[in-house]
């Protein structure tokens, strides 16, 4: 294949990569309850990670300059930066990961690209490896709130899980927040799934009083019937 028959293959898998990316960012948009790949019908299970939402996206053309940036200068931070949060956007997790890591080699400090990565390698299961850069990107900012509950939901995902671990971090991003919806909902799933009724029960109250309307309510509620039925 010729170089330029190669470059239309790229565009035109990049085009259908981004239109699947705004496809699934607007279904995000409607309801940040959900994980990925769950329905409103699972909304009770975990809610998703949030500290990557902070990512912008890009056109088109932009992606392809940034890609071809980043390869053409290695020692460039910036583009490293960008072409792995363009990848990040478009959901080629593992090419974010490794212009990140690029980044990271470059300015090994920077906290940014510690949040981005620890995003990354959450979004493709690697979990243990995002809580090592969220324990990095928090020992530079302990009040993010955002990157504390991430933190936490490693440990719920993770086999096996660390349900006591993930509680510890759920607690302490509600000392930051005692109001974080998506905290007080994963804070009730580990308490469920570690089988601890009671507790579950008061955290679930706290987010009803917060959401009444929350489709996660009823559904968490039923969990917690289940547990104390046993």
């Amino acid at each position: 294949m010729n170089k330029e028959n190669l470059l239309f293959v790229v565009i035109g898998f990049l085009c259908g990569a981004v239109t699947g990316f705004i496809f699934a960012n607007s279904i995000n948009q409607r309801d940040t309850m959900m994980t990925p790949g769950t329905t409103a019908k699972n909304s009770a299970l975990p809610a998703d990670h949030l500290s990557g939402q902070n990512m912008t996206g890009g056109s088109l053309p932009e992606v392809v300059a940034a890609i071809e940036l980043a390869k053409k200068e290695p020692d460039n931070f910036e583009a490293q930066l960008k072409a792995g949060e363009l990848y990040y956007q478009i959901q080629r997790f593992d090419g974010a990961i490794e212009f990140l890591d690029r980044a990271n080699k470059l300015r090994p400090e920077n906290r940014e690209v510690m949040v981005h990565l620890g995003n990354a390698l959450f979004d493709v299961g690697k979990y243990a490896d995002a809580a090592n850069w969220y324990v990095s990107a928090l020992e530079k900012n302990a009040n993010d709130v955002n990157v504390r509950m991430d933190l936490g939901l490693t440990f719920i995902l993770r086999e096996p899980p660390d349900y006591d671990r993930a509680i510890k971090e759920f607690l302490e991003a509600l000392e930051l927040d005692p109001k974080h919806p998506q905290t007080l909902q994963n804070l009730t799933v580990a308490y469920t799934k570690k089988g601890d009724a009671a507790e579950a029960g008061k955290i679930l109250a706290m987010l009803e009083a917060l959401d009444p309307a929350g489709t996660s309510v009823p559904l968490l509620r039923e969990e917690i019937k289940k547990l104390e039925a046993k």
